[in-house]
């Protein structure tokens, strides 16, 4: 730099470079910071919208319009019926009957399910010795796949060769046909209990939620602790109890594990289910598989998929006034 550039950068006035500087800035075209935001929204969340419209709203879609045709799958003679499977339906009594066998499941198995849970979860939550030990192995048996159960509790329970059987042996009872009516609800819904331990692992972590200021109060106050439990724990709970309620009830009306305990363990089964595990999904099964109905079975799905919806509305309506929220579910930001 020469001394006649130096001595004119010297004469300029405090702050004119500053100015000058932000004067080019201004003039580059720049993207907002909302729009960056959202750019960077859409990008993370892309890989799961993409999976969302591919896995769900187009196989959705596409059952809607076979539920409105007599397509089996194979043959390309089929027909559009309109509305012909869903008045089909209304007068089938299969249907009606595996409906009923499926409430009656749910409203069994979802309560007893929660009760497991919520029990057990009490009882890691007390400060005893090699408390994770017993945390980790009560859960284990979530995280087995539902196929693994199945299996699992096929073979405990076969008549011939079962574990189960072969205890009741050694006390001089005959064995019994688990598998088969009128016991195989009762393996049904053990199978069911045997994943409580998902339930234990959502119940520890709202126990552990619980203000401990709340119990020592009742505590002085010469509350019992079947009373502080029942007065304290279970409202503050309420949240969590509503949610496992809600996805046990969505849970145990798309089971397949009566599928899985059959002798024969494949679709082909459904055909061989006893009469009280022939559950609605079940009918569904049957006909895809069996009897290859496409368009009656999509229209199954789609009477179920509004009982869901309908059954979740009714649930939340009519438990608002006893689920308490630490903070108004209601209030806007």
């Amino acid at each position: 730099m020469t001394v006649d550039q130096i001595s004119s950068v010297a004469k300029r006035p405090p702050g004119a470079a500053g100015r000058a500087g932000r004067a080019r800035a201004s003039d580059r075209p720049r993207t907002s910071m909302t729009a960056r935001r959202h750019r960077a929204f859409y990008l993370f969340t892309s890989p799961w919208i993409t999976g969302f419209l591919l896995l769900t709203v187009v196989p959705m879609a596409y059952a809607l319009w076979l539920s409105f045709t007599t397509y089996d799958g194979i043959s390309p003679n089929w027909r559009y019926v309109g509305l012909g499977n869903y008045s089909e339906l209304l007068t089938d009594s299969r249907t009606w009957d595996s409906l009923g066998r499926t409430g009656l499941f749910a409203v069994t198995s979802v309560p007893l399910s929660i009760i497991a849970g919520l029990g057990l979860a009490v009882l890691v939550n007390r400060p005893i010795r090699a408390r994770g030990l017993f945390r980790t192995l009560l859960y284990l048996p979530a995280v087995v796949p539902p196929v693994g159960v199945g299996l699992a509790f096929k073979a405990l329970f076969d008549q011939n060769s079962g574990a189960a059987n072969g205890v009741l042996t050694l006390f001089g009872v005959d064995a019994l046909g688990w598998l088969a009516d009128p016991y195989a609800r009762y393996v049904l819904l053990m199978s069911v209990l045997w994943a409580a331990g998902n339930i234990m692992i959502i119940s520890l972590a709202g126990l552990q939620d619980v203000p401990r200021e709340l119990h020592e109060a009742a505590r002085i106050d010469g509350a019992s602790a079947w009373r502080t439990f029942r007065s304290i724990t279970v409202p503050l709970l309420s949240p969590v109890l509503l949610f496992q309620t809600v996805t046990g009830v969505i849970a145990s009306v798309q089971t397949i594990m009566p599928l899985l305990l059959t002798p024969d363990g494949t679709t082909a089964g459904v055909t061989a289910l006893p009469q009280s595990n022939y559950l609605y999904m079940m009918h569904v099964f049957g006909q895809y598989f069996a009897l290859g109905r496409y368009g009656y079975a999509s229209a199954l799905l789609w009477v179920l998929f509004v009982l869901i919806l309908i059954v979740t509305g009714l649930i939340f309506r009519f438990t608002s006034g006893v689920v308490f929220y630490n903070v108004d579910p209601e209030a806007k930001k």
